[in-house]
């Protein structure tokens, strides 16, 4: 008879044991409870695989009693996985495939991995290289790696388990590689030291084609005495080739980077943030924003306001009475919240979506309002989902003036319930004057000091009556012309 599963309570008990800080006796010990660790992590994601399995099982059960159609059945499963194990949805739906496969297929991968013999990793690289399979040829797989399995790096474990599959269906090989071509895209993601890494997932010929281009152009410019590097010259050029500009550092000002007023005028050096990467230095910043108005004179680059509370924790809210969100209003959902509002995703923000549903009541304002990827906006819309927002006032560093964080609480169909805070914009921190608020401008390739001494002009718009903020959002836009 097979051990029963131990309790919450147990666990919680064990994880406090081993949060504990009491060191071993000696080298021999720590390296037995190292292994007996790793062993341990192992056998979680074994249980961990069957409990999502039966947990997919019954939340299908019950949706198709509640008579939701056959082809939206599922909805907000892999969601509600993720928020479990504080992972993005697209992570849900990777656990979910991976505990498809290694319970109903892959017994011999499965009972290796609850026996701490192989890695979570190396049982998903398992699933991966034989996923084109059909599940009698998978198992074939599974059974012939079953005492090799564990003596395998991870390489090895794909090596293999790739070679009997391509011996077992070689049309499902070229099947796989032209599922690969459809499935071509360009990424981009941040990289350390305020780099970017932009990815090109292209057929082999394309990639190569495109390599070789850059290669030979950067050459020709080297041998004419050009005297950046060759991956200088070839990271300049695929900027310009792609955005149609003359120089790589003209980028458009619409990449919504976002800063205080005095970072911008040099007074003080709190992070800006650029959306859909992060937090930036100061200086670099301003670097940008000068690049960005040399390159486009006469014309300059435009600066944008958005508004704070007092407190500084959050931007000011905006309200429409429509029930789609205005493109203004989303726009400031995507600057306010960054990334997807659902815990652990941080994917792109696709949807500007209702907390509490329109249908229900939901006002279309920024308090009602979240950004979300698609995938959480589709899960949130199944049966049992519920959401809300409110404000928290304990933000960073303890209380504040003004509204507080901007809060989402969401409800799952099994009752738990996952908050998030909206980011902090760049520079929050207690009252601003009013005297000191970022208003719109047109900022050209001047000093800083030019900037600081000509914003000084500029009027500021009016104070909003009964509201904590000190202005109304997009009211009295002034603008006006440095240079």
């Amino acid at each position: 008879m097979e051990a029963a599963l131990p309790t919450v309570e147990e666990l919680d008990l064990l994880r406090a044991r081993l949060a504990g800080d009491e060191a071993a006796p000696d080298d021999a010990t720590r390296v037995d409870l190292l292994a007996s660790l790793e062993a341990l992590k192992s056998a979680c994601a074994a249980t961990q695989a069957r409990l999502s399995l039966a947990f997919e099982a019954s939340q299908r059960a019950e949706q198709a009693a509640r008579g939701i159609p056959a082809n939206k059945q599922g909805r907000g499963i892999a969601s509600q996985v993720a928020l479990a194990r504080r992972d993005s949805p697209f992570k849900g739906q990777r656990h979910l495939g991976l505990a498809r496969a290694l319970v109903r297929e892959m017994p011999h991968t499965l009972r290796a991995l609850a026996a701490g013999d192989i890695s979570e990793w190396r049982a998903t690289l398992m699933v991966r290289e034989t996923a084109t399979l059909s599940a009698e040829h998978r198992s074939k797989v599974d059974a012939e790696l079953a005492d090799r399995v564990g003596r395998l790096g991870d390489a090895g474990v794909a090596r293999e388990a790739r070679k009997l599959a391509y011996a077992l269906d070689p049309a499902a090989a070229l099947r796989r590689s032209r599922s690969a071509r459809k499935d071509r895209h360009v990424s981009i993601r941040p990289a350390p030291d305020t780099m970017s890494y932009l990815t090109g997932f292209l057929p082999v010929e394309q990639g190569v084609a495109v390599h070789t281009a850059l290669t030979k152009h950067a050459d020709a410019l080297r041998s004419t005495g050009d005297a950046r590097s060759r991956g200088q010259i070839m990271a300049d050029t695929l900027v310009e080739r792609v955005t149609g500009q003359s120089k790589a550092p003209a980028v458009p000002v619409e990449i919504q980077l976002v800063m205080t007023d005095r970072t911008l005028l040099g007074q003080d050096d709190d992070p800006a943030r650029l959306n859909g990467h992060g937090p930036i230095p100061a200086g670099l910043a301003r670097s940008i924003l000068r690049s960005a108005a040399e390159a486009a004179r006469p014309a300059g680059a435009w600066v944008r306001r958005l508004y704070t509370s007092p407190g500084a924790a959050e931007l000011v809210a905006m309200d429409a009475r429509r029930r789609r969100f205005p493109a203004q209003l989303r726009r400031f959902l995507v600057v306010r919240d960054e990334v997807c509002r659902t815990p652990w995703c941080d994917a792109t923000i696709r949807h500007a979506d209702h907390a509490v549903r329109a249908v229900d009541g939901g006002e279309t304002s920024a308090d009602n309002g979240q950004g979300l990827c698609e995938t959480c906006n589709l899960a949130k819309e199944a049966p049992g989902w519920s959401a809300r927002s409110s404000r928290n006032r304990a933000g960073p560093g303890g209380s504040l003036d003004g509204r507080g964080r901007h809060t989402i609480e969401v409800m799952t169909p099994t009752g738990h319930a996952y908050s998030s805070n909206a980011p902090a914009p760049p520079g929050a921190r207690p009252q601003v004057p009013a005297s000191r608020r970022l208003i719109d401008g047109h900022l050209t390739g001047r000093s800083v000091s030019s900037m600081e001494r000509r914003f000084a002009g500029l009027r500021t718009a009016p104070q909003h009556a009964g509201s904590t903020a000190s202005t109304r959002p997009g009211a009295a836009r002034a603008r006006a012309r440095a240079g």
